[in-house]
């Protein structure tokens, strides 16, 4: 990454206050010339004022209040806004629960160089998950085999949400004609970007399950990803192609 691009992490939060001051840190840590802001879902346990204390010590750090829990896809349509605004160069989005680990910014924003946008996969080179119940793994394994089938999107983790856009991807693809709001939000953003011709890789991470705080997965967010699922294909006429093949600025 060159000196004069910023790269921008996005975390979402709602009640992550046994999370936020830790993770924000150990974000800074990895990246000189990387922000982060925090979009804050109104949590009630007062995660937002922990925010709010550190951007007041830490011109790095910014915060983005809404108004109640308006969902995962919601906040980061609007931090992909609000970074595209102040001309972050690469957008990241990842959780703050530690499930994704912050020492893997490093290999995204190298491998990001040759494409435009890199996925944290947890299906390469093995299975790499952490402390799932074996429901859940065969859940998440089996979402991705009927996304593959379903679309033809060619890739092994398409519901994860650890990433980072080139700002040329998002700028292209019409973020107030997203529709999807839960997990369902990461597979229609891949699936729009591939679509487009823009060039996605996945690299290898490790994913490992929260160990504070509580889940945010329910039996609507399963439902709206099945949904999803034929809706884009569908929307696209069964395509398993791209329309084009484009390529940003690199």
């Amino acid at each position: 990454m060159a000196q004069d691009e910023q790269a921008l992490v996005i975390i979402p939060t709602y009640n992550e206050k046994e999370n936020i001051h830790s993770i924000v840190e150990l974000v800074l840590s990895q990246v000189a010339n990387l922000e982060i802001l925090v979009v804050d879902d109104n949590s009630p346990d007062g995660t937002a004022a922990i925010v709010t204390e550190m951007a007041q010590a830490n011109p790095r750090v910014h915060l983005l209040s809404r108004a109640g829990k308006l969902g995962l896809g919601t906040a980061y349509i609007a931090g992909f806004k609000w970074g595209l605004a102040r001309g972050y160069a690469y957008l990241i989005e990842m959780d703050a629960d530690f499930s994704h680990d912050p020492c893997e910014i490093p290999n995204m924003l190298k491998a990001i160089q040759q494409a435009d946008l890199v996925l944290g996969s947890r299906y390469i080179d093995g299975v790499r998950v952490v402390n799932w119940p074996l429901s859940r793994l065969f859940l998440s394994k089996g979402a991705s085999y009927y996304v593959r089938i379903i679309t033809g999107l060619p890739i092994h983790d398409p519901t994860g949400g650890f990433k980072c856009f080139r700002r040329k991807v998002l700028e292209t693809i019409e973020l107030d004609k997203v529709r999807s709001n839960g997990y369902a939000f990461q597979i229609e953003m891949t699936h729009k970007a591939w679509m487009m011709g823009f060039r996605v890789r996945e690299i290898p991470i490790t994913f490992a399950d929260r160990s504070a705080g509580q889940s945010k997965m329910s039996g609507h967010i399963v439902r709206e990803a099945l949904w999803m699922v034929w809706s884009l294909a569908f929307a696209h006429g069964f395509r398993r192609k791209p329309h084009a093949t484009l390529k940003s600025d690199a």
